[in-house]
């Protein structure tokens, strides 16, 4: 039986200075932008709304087509 992932990206930016994700946590909903530089540093962090609230996806991570990378 497969294990889910937590994690699943939903949206990436990357140049050969930085790449840029954003990933859903498949069991609260909940959005974090994530940052990789290539010196090995980065950081991640909740992705916030306009409200200053986290944003939060209520429908089914499915939904989404498992993320980008479709796995």
């Amino acid at each position: 039986m497969a294990k889910e992932k937590r994690f699943v990206a939903v949206w990436e930016e990357s140049t050969m200075l930085r790449g840029i994700r954003v990933l859903v946590d498949t069991q609260t909903g909940v959005h974090y932008l994530s940052l990789e530089l290539p010196s090995g540093g980065g950081g991640v962090t909740p992705l916030l709304g306009p409200d200053g609230k986290p944003v939060i996806t209520l429908e089914d991570v499915e939904a989404l087509g498992k993320g980008i990378y479709g796995n």
